[in-house]
């Protein structure tokens, strides 16, 4: 698959469009998609180029394969090595594509995505691992909210400003490579369920069906909050375009977190 002066795909640009990939939804992958005519135009490609180029990086994902999900019949061999490289390395992923584009667009990381005021923090492998974190946590958060239609998965609310990507597992026990920045520990909840979740008060079970906790029975509120809250136990969430929740962050969650 070559751009539009027959050049073939590059390392790079392979990175690029993977971490596009993970950041939307595989229904919304389309050459009309903005964020798809955007990188497009930084390569120098058309948008049927890069869709493509995602739908071939799909053929290389499992989950949806489980979900007979039909996507390209087949990938070249860069789509499988970067795939391979990255699938279980979220960080390194968003931070390396963020590093190329800007590369690419002659600025710096921040001037494309807010990394919070590193300054005063003098350069060096400190200043990288602060960098890294942050731009994971950009990564984690547009991949997670993307995945479930930018919808909280218990309410269906799309009001952003009051969406959380939350981590199933929490942030401070996780693998820093494997789990802390993996779309598949991630919910997209609105701000009350969030907090719910992480205090242990809700989880959901092995069919992603809502359990709330024996300890909001004696909780303080009116029949309205009441009846909303519970209105939504034992009902399944709605599920992600991609990035299923993990079962290994479930079972944590609710061994160690849900206070039952």
């Amino acid at each position: 698959m070559a751009n539009r002066n027959g050049v073939k795909w590059s390392r790079e640009e392979t990175i690029l469009a993977y971490e596009l990939y993970c950041r939307t939804p595989f229904s919304k992958i389309s050459q009309s998609n903005p964020e798809i005519k955007k990188l497009a135009e930084l390569l120098g490609r058309t948008p049927g180029s890069v869709g493509l180029k995602m739908h071939n990086l799909a053929h290389y994902d499992p989950e949806l394969k489980k979900r007979n999900v039909t996507a390209m019949a087949h990938g070249s061999k860069l789509d499988g090595e970067i795939f391979s490289e990255f699938c279980n390395d979220w960080t390194e992923l968003s931070y390396q594509a963020q590093e190329i584009r800007a590369r690419m667009q002659n600025v710096e990381v921040r001037e494309i995505i807010d990394v919070g005021d590193i300054d005063d923090i003098p350069p060096g492998e400190y200043k990288e691992r602060v960098m890294k974190k942050r731009v994971g946590q950009y990564f984690f958060r547009m991949a997670v909210l993307s995945s479930y239609g930018n919808k909280c998965c218990i309410t269906g609310m799309s009001k952003s400003s009051l969406l959380i990507a939350s981590h199933i597992k929490p942030w401070n026990v996780c693998d820093e490579k494997t789990e802390r920045t993996n779309p598949c520990n991630g919910l997209c909840l609105n701000s009350l369920h969030d907090k719910a979740f992480d205090r242990g008060l809700i989880t959901l079970d092995s069919k992603l069906r809502l359990i709330v906790s024996k300890e909001m029975k004696n909780a303080e509120m009116d029949k309205q909050t009441r009846d909303w809250f519970y209105g939504y136990e034992g009902t399944q969430i709605n599920l992600p375009d991609k990035f299923l929740p993990g079962k290994s962050f479930l079972e944590y969650h609710n061994d160690v977190v849900f206070l039952g």
